[in-house]
């Protein structure tokens, strides 16, 4: 345990259900466990580039059990602003991570929890790493694509929410004869979009880890009203490109903001086929709400590992879930492996097995 007596905790990118359920476990046991302090800081990394800074101790009081329970974090998050990158009125960019570890020492801490996705644990190692910050990372993305966990925060709950809109779309697909398609979140990998598409009886599932064509899609959905189906579920990631391989989004702040793959597949394929196609764009659904029981879950053991590993002086690590248990792993080699979903992994042999086209044959 050493010389420890203060850790801080952030959350960083975007929110996720399961965030609370992390603070609080972690809560509980720096504060019950080793008689620790805790410091939330607000907003990210930007709640160290504020002066004064933007922090508050976390009592256990404050986080019974009803906090885990609500959707996103209390302590607020952001998904830009990178500190090393920082951008100017003027459209330009400095580099204010001095100030972040600068924070960080006036904080008076001895140890660093982050709770967030690769980009920001790539952020929060360098800055790690520049400050010479003890670190621990904990893995939080509803798109379930960080390295070497099987689980990330948020993952469950967004399956769910995308599940839960296909249990919707059925009976009113069923009922105009039609053909739904939802397109869901995932920015860099089709997790979402095939869990969710499995276990809502999708007939079509279309991600970025599988080229697909045009024509194989519109095949699937002749065959299926030929054989006497009157409607036919089709679930898109928002990574997946259009057939000529271009991005489908728009630029904002400099960067591709996804959205608009589905309202593509419905125009093309409507002409393809004479099919009356309705698209439905989930988008920040699948963030929000309370986390479901295996998010809570994960959540807490994730938390209550994280403070151990400090107590155990192992930094430089992330907390993961593998082979059913809680353990932790190089931080180096999960930024430098992320997670896509397997064409040849079981999840994809199930669907095939099911009928279900992926869009390639």
């Amino acid at each position: 345990m050493g010389d420890i007596r203060r850790i801080g905790i952030l959350t960083s990118g975007g929110d996720c259900a399961g965030l609370n359920a992390v603070l609080r476990a972690a809560v509980h046991r720096a504060v019950l466990g080793y008689d620790w302090e805790i410091m939330g800081i607000e907003q990210g990394t930007a709640g160290l580039m504020e002066r004064p800074l933007h922090a508050r101790n976390l009592t256990v009081e404050a986080f019974d059990g009803t906090i885990l329970r609500r959707g996103g974090t209390i302590l607020g998050t952001t998904n830009s602003g990178n500190p090393f990158k920082f951008p100017l009125p003027d459209g330009g960019f400095t580099d204010r991570s001095q100030e972040v570890i600068d924070g960080y020492r006036e904080l008076g801490l001895d140890a660093l929890i982050g709770i967030g996705g690769d980009g920001s644990q790539a952020i929060l190692r360098r800055l790690a790493q520049q400050g010479g910050i003890n670190l621990v990372c904990i893995p939080k993305t509803i798109d379930n694509d960080i390295g070497l966990t099987e689980v990330s925060i948020g993952y469950d709950t967004a399956v769910q929410a995308a599940t839960e809109a296909l249990d919707s779309l059925q009976p009113t697909a069923a009922s105009h004869r039609r053909v739904m398609i939802l397109e869901v979140m995932g920015r860099d990998a089709g997790h979402i979009a095939i869990a969710a598409g499995i276990a809502g009886g999708a007939d079509v599932i279309l991600i970025p880890e599988i080229p697909y064509t045009l024509a194989t899609v519109a095949d699937k959905i002749e065959h299926v009203t030929e054989h006497g189906h009157n409607f036919l579920l089709i679930v898109v990631a928002e990574a997946v490109r259009s057939e000529d391989g271009k991005r489908v989004g728009r630029m904002s702040g400099g960067k591709i903001r996804y959205g608009g793959i589905g309202h593509y597949l419905g125009e093309k394929l409507a002409a393809m086929t004479g099919a009356e196609i309705r698209v439905t764009v989930l988008g920040h659904i699948q963030r929000g709400g309370s986390p479901d029981a295996r998010d809570r879950l994960m959540a807490s053991a994730f938390g209550v590992h994280a403070v151990d590993l400090i107590a155990a002086g192992r930094f430089d690590r992330m907390v993961a879930w593998r082979d059913r248990s809680v353990v932790d792993v190089p931080l180096a080699e999960v930024i430098a492996a992320p997670k896509v979903v397997e064409v040849d992994g079981p999840i994809v042999r199930t669907a095939r097995a099911l009928g279900i086209c992926l869009g390639d044959r």
